[in-house]
Parts: structure tokens; sequence; C-alpha cells
């Protein structure tokens, strides 16, 4: 029967792996079809904050990944023209409200990893690499979705929903002609990771720390990396605007970065460097029949505050409790307008107002502006009550809560 076809899910990588996991914990059938060989190593998102950290516990997921990842409660903002920290902010003064009071620091390329250890070879949990999705046709009661088979041929496969997990290119997107609504910033920005011990170096610094500069602002955040290998320290400063990726990616530019903000005679060693344009931007409806999006499909941001994956997961967690009992003919497909209203005011309302406003709080240039939004962070981190509203909204706690309250 046409309601008994599998829910599609295009792209593999952390959002539809979570999608395609509590869809599977449900008895719902799925494929997942994704364009590459093999699970992409990613180095962009790792931090993964209290309400995430909860949904994943939900999944059987938590109690594999907290001992892997870095548990961190503490994060800090530093001024680096004085080099004094402006605030600090501790996620253990919410230990009465969430579970997981902490940030953990995971990979995002781990989670998917980690689920394909746990479920890859289970009956029913259908990936298929080497699948390129290039588009749908819906009908009434089912969707018929186009690949690029591995063989070089070309087909459709029928499906009950087609779920776009498949970024900010996504091919969901553009064949359900949904508007992407936004803008894209003029700088790219560099990621360098180094296994350089920072704290080893600076008491001041923290395992997430954020440095407001007029001129070069930097994100400083520690992951556990690939043991047996040191932990990586991930440097994210935004590049000049006529700046070449060639540039900035060269051993001098590299060097010259890391130097300007932690002077040393000696080079740092460095893992990886990832150079990325920057969007916010978020689609007009994340439904449109039997077509879904979610992810960096439905909503892109600037990286800093670590929000986009965690808005991804917030999405599969919220759509799959949806489709899950849609499919079984328990509930109305009018849930899935429910699922656009509550994760498209997530997305504008937090995810992507706290990334515009980190980005400003992080690169003020003008001085009298800037002091004032310094002074302002230094008196929300001083007064309690202040830090934990401020913590409750950069950790997309108040986005969960505000979203599951629209009817």
């Amino acid at each position: 029967m046409a309601e008994k076809d599998p829910v599609i899910i295009s792209g593999a990588g952390p959002v539809a792996m979570v999608f395609a996991l509590a869809l599977y914990r449900q008895g719902v059938p799925f494929i997942a079809l994704e364009m590459l060989d093999e699970p992409f190593v990613d180095q962009r998102a790792a931090s993964h904050h209290p309400p995430t950290v909860a949904m994943l516990d939900e999944l059987g997921l938590a109690e594999h990944i907290l001992d892997e990842g870095l548990k961190s409660p503490v994060y800090r903002f530093h001024d680096r023209v004085t080099h004094d920290v402006i605030a600090e902010f501790d996620l253990g003064e919410l230990r009465d409200e969430v579970e997981y009071p902490f940030v953990l620091q995971y990979e995002q390329y781990k989670i998917v990893r980690k689920i394909l250890e746990l479920h890859g070879d289970k009956p029913g949990f259908d990936v298929r690499f080497s699948h390129t999705v290039t588009g749908f046709t819906q009908a009434d009661d089912h969707v018929d979705v186009a690949v690029d088979f591995p063989d070089g041929t070309s087909g459709t496969i029928r499906g009950s929903y087609v779920v776009g997990c498949d970024g900010g290119r996504s091919p969901i997107r553009k064949a359900a002609d949904i508007e992407f609504v936004g803008f894209t910033y003029p700088e790219k920005f560099i990621k360098i990771g180094t296994y350089h011990d920072f704290m080893a170096d600076d008491d001041r610094i923290a395992v997430r720390n954020y440095f407001s500069d007029p001129g070069e602002w930097c994100n400083l955040f520690k992951v556990n990396g690939e043991p047996p290998k040191p932990p990586i320290w991930r440097f994210v400063v935004p590049m000049r605007i006529d700046e070449t990726e060639e540039e900035a990616k060269s051993e001098a530019g590299m060097q010259a970065r890391l130097k300007r903000f932690f002077p040393r005679e000696a080079d740092y060693d460095i893992a990886y460097a990832n150079v990325y344009t920057v969007s916010q931007c978020v689609a007009k409806s994340f439904n449109a029949g039997r077509a879904l999006l979610a992810g960096d499909s439905a909503h892109l941001n600037n990286p800093i505050g670590g929000m986009g994956l965690n808005g991804g997961i917030h999405d599969a967690m919220n759509l799959a409790s949806k489709l899950g009992p849609i499919w079984k003919g328990e509930a109305s497909p009018n849930l899935l307008d429910r699922y656009t209203r509550q994760r498209h005011k997530a997305s504008t309302e937090f995810t992507q107002a706290q990334t515009i406003a980190n980005k400003k709080q992080l690169e003020e240039k003008d001085p009298v502006k800037r002091a004032a939004r310094l002074d302002e962070m230094r008196r929300t981190g001083a007064d309690k009550e202040a830090a934990k509203a401020y913590m409750r909204r950069a950790q997309l706690i108040d986005s969960v809560k505000a979203a599951a309250a629209i009817a």
C-alpha cells in the first residue's frame, strides 16, 4: 500500500542520521541516499548544547559518546585588545534545570560514524552511499525521488515522503520550489586546527572561547580529535574580503594568523584548515506537500555560538516525532504544518537572531558601541540571574521550549 512506502532521506550527514535513527526506533522504514562514497569527515560543527545532548540520549546515543567527547560547562568572552576576560558563563548554574549542564564537544562526523557503528548493519537501517538525489516529483499518495545510481544509470525510488537533509544547496528544497530567504556575508571564514595546547600557556583560556576585536575576532575551541593524537584546538577567524583561499590556507598565512593572536617563536603544528562561505538564510517553509526540510537545507547561519548543527538535530527530532505517527496512520498530515511553524520560529527568532548578534558582538568597530557592548556583557556575566537567562537563550534551551509551545 502507498502509505507503507518508506521515507526517503536525501543525505547521510549528522542531521539525516539522527532523523533516520529516530524513525528506526519507531519502526518506520526509511532509505537514506548519500552522494558521497562514504561518510564525510567534516570538521565544521562540534558543540552539542544541553538540550541536544538530551535528545541524543533519547536515541540511546549519549551513553556511547559522553566519554568520547569533551564536556565543557564553562565558556568565556575575551577582549583581544586588552587581553581581559570580559565574562565567564558556567552552565553548571543550570544544573537544576537541564539534565546535561554542559556543552559536549564532539565533532559532527563522529555522530554519523557512531550511529552507523551501532545500527548500520541492522536489518532495515537502510543507508545507501554513492546515490545522488537530483530531484523529485510528488503525487497525492507518494513521491518519486530521482536518483543517479552508482553504476551510472538514473532512475527513481518511490517513497511516502522525501526529507531533504542535503545541505544549503538542497536539491529537495529547489525541486520543491521553496524560497531560501537571507543573505551571505562578504567575508569568508577560515578554521585552522592545531595540536598546540593553549590552556597550558594561559589560564585565561577555557575549552570554549570568544575573542572580540574590531579588526579580527576569533573563536577558539578544543575537541578531542582522533586519539591517540593530542586534542585539537579549532581557531576560527574571518578572512579579508579580497583574500584568496590559497593565500589563507598557505603555511605562512596560517602561521601569521595564529601568531597574531597567540604570539610565539615556534610554528604551530597544524592538523587541518578549511575555508567556507557563511550565510544567514531560512527556508520560507519547511514542508511542501510530501517534501520536508531539516538542517542546513532549511536554515544556514554563521558558526559563532555553535547553533547550526544543534538546530538541525532539533529539526530532526521534532520532525520524526510527527512523521512517525503520520506514516503509521495515527496522526493527521496537518502536523507537518506545525513542524514548520515550530522550527521556523526557532530558526528565525532564536538561531538567526542569536548568531547575527554574536557576530556583531565580536566584530564591532565603532569604539563607543564596542565599549557599550563589552560593558553589557560584563554586567550580564556578573549578574547570576542575567547570566542564566543569557545561557538559556544562547544554548537554545529557550528555543526548544518556545517551539514546543506553538500549536
